[in-house]
């Protein structure tokens, strides 16, 4: 497990014993441990291996045990008890807006609300507004608030399913009889949010090797299937469903096919092979010999969605689609001088340990209090320690100075002009008043983006998911001002933004507006985090030439330049 990943349990850990009533010491100490792991420069496997997890701040030996156990199977049995005394819909509770844990535990002792669906009857009936800290008005609010949620999109984000299915496959890889295990579904097509995590494993005994997967989750469902395939499914592990399928190696390519594909991409598939006189599910070990047969070439599996990629590879005409190691440039990170959690030394060194060739250092502006903004003043400041570890690191790596520049309500950039003169990099953002009508938010952006020292709009529609809705923009006229202004639109990599959304960034390759796939870090781990936005581009089409990150050095430094040229 990364220290992300161990990181996010002791979150849920501190989360739920908050919900129970927990001693504050104690969650406190969870909380501690959990920040002491995202912030850990060294992998947590080593330190435990050279006996050293004591030497990170916050971890005694208790929680020492508990990172050993999670390192060694992927498992906590202390969470897992937990989650067992808990109803598990309590923490969906917890992310509606002006509900912390406190007041989840009393709608959970008091009333016996436990789900979102309880919660919201209770609102109608009125049976909160006795509660101390409820009234009407929250009773409004919390409606309101489940309208909303329920208006986003359903599951779970990719950030919190990829990772699970990565520690399983893990698991099921090391399993007797277990020749392959591979991920499937919407987590493998790289969907913002997912249903649940699919998992192929190749076997010559499908019923018998699933029935040791079986074993692993108590309340799996019964399998289901044939001698040569068979499936089964586990209501919830870590919180989120699992569904295993198993099929003998000489159809592992047919069942990875059908079990990866959405379904408008199967039923495409499906016709094609009427039209050709072949069964759809007719055997094959390979994915590329499955698609042979159908007369296509193989079909990325974050193109399974039916929207052009089944003509395209019937003409072999295919996009060469980003890769992980195209990029080489990250334009949007924060430090300690805002909201990030490192130093600027620390930010570059990890962007040089993860091959990086150029970093731009963006903190907020002034006017962003909450995040801690710069002022013009600090913001000269925070330019001569860039120069000074910029000496110190040599050509190693480029430093470049920016800012996250806030687009105020007006429209007008939070730094007057004579300022962002000064930036090598000018990103503009709206972090604020995000719903407002559409015709006025959308024309505060156009302001914001006719300004001509702006080079990236970061993430532009300000969605986080799973609850918070973007901006109601209207979106032609955004791509228009892009494309006229030749200013780039950020693929934010962060699991909760992932935004350009995929359809989004399939329209700006279109129109040939550039791309920034930045991973908004906060701290040195969330460089890591450029994978999920690097699946939201090649859903939405994008090959290396669209991204700016991927430009040589000299290229991306003359555009910066030109740009407000």
């Amino acid at each position: 497990m990364s220290n992300e990943e161990l990181a996010a349990v002791f979150k849920r850990i501190a989360r739920l014993l908050e919900i129970k009533g927990e001693n504050p010491y104690k969650i406190r100490a969870y909380r501690r441990a959990a920040e002491a792991l995202q912030n850990l420069p060294t992998p947590a496997a080593q330190l435990r291996a050279e006996g050293r997890l004591t030497e990170i701040p916050g971890v005694g030996e208790a929680i020492a045990k508990k990172i050993a156990e999670l390192l060694d199977t992927g498992r906590l049995a202390f969470l897992e008890r937990l989650e067992k005394e808990m109803p598990p819909g309590l923490l969906e509770l917890t992310a509606l807006p002006g509900l912390g844990p406190k007041k989840v535990r009393r709608l959970w002792q008091e009333l016996g609300i436990t789900d979102v669906d309880a919660l919201e009857a209770a609102a109608q009936y009125h049976r909160l507004r006795d509660l101390p800290g409820f009234g009407p008005k929250t009773e409004a609010q919390l409606l309101a608030a489940i309208a909303a949620q329920r208006a986003q999109p359903t599951g779970y984000l990719l950030g919190e399913a990829y990772p699970l299915a990565q520690r399983l496959l893990a698991r099921l890889r090391e399993m007797p009889g277990v020749a392959q295990a591979e991920l499937a579904g919407s987590t493998r097509r790289g969907k913002a949010m997912v249903g649940d995590v699919d998992l192929l494993l190749a076997t010559d005994t499908p019923r018998q090797t699933l029935e040791a997967v079986r074993a692993l989750w108590p309340a799996a469902a019964e399998i289901t299937g044939s001698a040569t395939e068979a499936e089964v499914s586990a209501p919830a592990v870590e919180g989120i469903p699992v569904h295993v399928l198993a099929a003998t190696p000489p159809r592992f390519g047919t069942a990875w096919v059908l079990s990866t594909g959405s379904a408008a991409h199967r039923a495409a598939l499906q016709a094609r092979a009427q039209t050709l006189g072949r069964p759809a599910d007719a055997p094959f070990p390979t994915e590329e010999a499955f698609y042979q047969a159908l007369g296509l070439t193989w079909i990325p599996p974050e193109l399974r969605e039916n929207q052009g990629e089944i003509e395209a590879a019937a003409q072999a005409a295919l996009p060469r689609l980003v890769r992980q190691g195209d990029c080489h440039t990250e334009l949007h990170s924060h430090t300690q001088w805002s909201d990030g959690h490192a130093s600027i030394r620390e930010m570059a060194e990890a962007a040089i340990a993860r091959g990086l060739k150029v970093l731009a250092i963006t903190d907020h502006t002034q006017s962003l209090g909450i995040a801690h903004g710069l002022t013009p003043e600090r913001l000269r400041a925070q330019r001569a320690e860039i120069r000074q570890v910029q000496a110190q690191l040599g050509d190693r790596i480029v430093l470049l100075q920016g800012a996250e520049v806030e687009i105020l309500a007006d429209g007008r950039l939070d730094y007057p002009d004579d300022v962002l003169a000064e930036l090598d990099v000018v990103i503009a953002s709206l972090h604020t008043a995000l719903r407002q009508p559409r015709e006025q938010i959308t024309a505060r952006l156009l302001k914001a983006m006719s300004n001509r020292y702006v080079h990236i709009i970061a993430h532009p529609s300000g969605r986080l998911l799973p609850h918070r809705p973007g901006a109601d923009l209207d979106w032609p006229a955004v791509l228009a001002a892009a494309a006229e202004h030749g200013l780039a639109l950020e693929i934010n990599a962060h699991p909760r933004r992932l935004d350009l959304t995929d359809q989004l960034v399939r329209q700006a390759v279109e129109r040939g507006i550039p791309l920034a796939l930045n991973t908004d870090a906060h701290r040195p781990a969330d460089f890591d985090q450029r994978f999920y936005g690097l699946l939201t581009a090649r859903r939405g089409w994008a090959q290396a030439p669209h991204i700016i990150n991927t430009w040589p050095t000299d290229r991306l430094l003359a555009w910066l330049r030109q740009k407000r040229a």
